[in-house]
């Protein structure tokens, strides 16, 4: 397996992108992008505007799409699936902070 870096961006949380932005930048079409907001997969922050999280989860769509051949509905169901995932893999960690495990 061979991976080439093409174009490395620079994420700020703070910053924001425009959908042609958002599009180029994840590699999805825009009317993909336009699809996958539809199915609130995406969201915008601010109006129009993306942010550095939007184009993470849009470029983690591109990989799924073109990995497992997806349209934008099993898009959507996957990154909401990631999503709450994540979710609760975080309130483990919360939990398993508040309450370690002794070791006897």
């Amino acid at each position: 397996m061979r991976v080439e870096i093409h174009e490395a961006v620079w994420l700020d949380e703070q910053q924001h992108f425009s959908l042609a932005e958002l599009a180029e930048l994840s590699g999805l079409p825009e009317a993909e992008v336009r699809q996958l907001i539809d199915y609130a997969a995406l969201a915008p922050a601010a109006g129009t505007k993306f942010s550095a999280d939007c184009l993470i989860t849009a470029r983690m769509a591109c990989r799924l799409r073109n990995d497992f051949d997806l349209d934008a509905g099993g898009l959507a169901l996957t990154l909401s699936l990631i999503g709450r995932i994540r979710a609760l893999e975080a309130q483990l960690r919360a939990l398993q902070a508040q309450f370690p495990q002794r070791h006897e």
